[in-house]
């Protein structure tokens, strides 16, 4: 890796004392969905001690409600795929691991479960047609073509801001039709929906109450712009102009522009700022690539498993029921790990190491299964493969030059800085 040997250092023995850490501590006292593991990045020993004694656990130690975590793939995808069994719904805590805070609680199609979910996603689906990614190929071409040619030489910068960022947050605001000079106003608001109050984004329940507010107020102003006027190719005029959507109440509508926000922010920025950091901790992976460009088709699906840009999604038990072997009451909280499912032993091979012609890459669990698969993953791919085609062309090799720092979230697994330089 090309980060400076102390900070390896650092890394290896972090990694060391986790271990240490999570094979000394009694199951009972575990709590995977701890923010700090995620932050610190020292999740992995524990859930590969989950996997291999207790895949499917009971967690009462932590300062939250009583929670079940599914860590193993094959259990990820019973849960997922069974609606009948396990629900979305926001009226029952929706889909963290915690409990959606009072006055927080949107109703968006990811937290609704059938028939309302289909309806209302339906409505958004022509925005990811194959024809329509067509088209909009072209403008992330030229979109990545200009950041990139404008990032500096010799210069330590940071990645997620120059690039993650600005990329993503420029699609955002093409696929709201959202006023092009205020974009940052969508990357914004995305932090804040999801922020924990310990994470430091907002300073108070009161901030974010506030800017919550915000939100609110300035996309009704555009969803009645869209309303009054002729149907437009964009996901605010698209949900205006259908049955399904048009007649949502303000809540309703609240939960899907911001879950439309943060899954078109999210998962591509820090799944983007991740690629360059896995083929920096895997420099022969990086040679590779540099010299056959095609195994971008490959690479990308491998580095969403390896991110997992979204840690996990939680269910609620409706009936009593089981999984692996244990007895879940109705009304307990299920927390389907996909972070752990993605390195899951028993379904591949070399789970802990990035590998960029994977077989099957598109058989990880980043982008969920069932009626909740994300409708947006193959503009998701899509964005991926275009810039690392961009960067290919320019850089002979992107550095990694210190430590990334992490978001404290255990639902987001993501990054707020990545310092890297391009040498001239």
């Amino acid at each position: 890796m090309n980060i400076q040997a102390p900070v390896q250092v650092d890394k290896a023995e972090r990694m060391r004392r986790a271990r240490e850490e999570a094979y000394a501590t009694p199951l009972a006292q575990f709590h995977p969905g701890a923010p700090r593991l995620f932050q610190d990045d020292t999740l992995w020993p524990w859930f590969e001690r989950l996997r291999k004694e207790e895949p499917v656990h009971y967690c009462t130690n932590a300062p939250i409600e009583p929670y079940w975590s599914v860590v193993k793939y094959n259990d990820i995808m019973h849960v997922d795929t069974n609606h009948g069994l396990f629900s979305s719904d926001s009226t029952l805590g929706g889909i963290g691991i915690r409990d959606v805070p009072e006055g927080y609680d949107w109703p968006s199609f990811i937290a609704m479960d059938q028939p309302r979910h289909s309806s209302q996603r339906k409505t958004v689906s022509p925005m990811f047609t194959p024809t329509h990614l067509d088209e909009l190929a072209k403008l992330i071409r030229q979109r990545s073509q200009t950041v990139l040619d404008n990032l500096p030489r010799n210069e330590t910068f940071n990645f997620v801001e120059r690039v993650s960022i600005e990329l993503t947050t420029q699609m955002l605001a093409t696929l709201f039709d959202f006023p092009w000079e205020e974009r940052r106003k969508l990357t914004r608001w995305s932090d804040v929906a999801t922020a924990l109050p310990k994470s430091g984004i907002v300073a108070s329940a009161e901030e974010r109450r506030r800017e919550m507010d915000e939100c609110y107020a300035y996309m009704s102003k555009l969803w009645n712009e869209r309303v009054n006027s002729a149907p437009r190719n964009d996901l605010l005029s698209l949900m205006a102009h259908n049955d399904a959507t048009r007649f949502m109440d303000p809540d309703n509508l609240m939960g899907n522009i911001i879950l439309l926000i943060v899954g078109g922010n999210d998962t591509t920025r820090n799944t983007m700022t991740g690629s360059v950091l896995a083929l920096n901790e895997n420099p022969e992976q990086y040679d590779r690539l540099r010299a056959n460009p095609e195994l971008i088709d490959s690479m990308v699906p491998e580095v969403i498993r390896w991110q997992t840009p979204l840690a996990h999604m939680r269910r609620t038990a409706l009936q009593d029921t089981e999984v692996g072997g244990k007895h879940i009451k109705k009304g307990d909280r299920v927390v389907m790990w996909y972070v752990s499912g993605n390195r899951d032993e028993e379904m591949f091979e070399k789970p802990n190491e990035f590998i960029i012609d994977r077989p099957r890459p598109r058989t990880h669990l980043s982008f969920g299964f069932g009626i909740h698969r994300c409708v947006g993953m193959r503009l998701a791919e899509l964005q991926l493969k275009i810039v690392w085609e961009e960067m290919l062309k320019r850089f002979d090799r992107i550095e990694v030059v210190g430590e990334p720092k992490r978001i404290y979230s255990s639902f987001i697994k993501g990054y707020e800085s990545l310092p890297v330089r391009i040498p001239g």
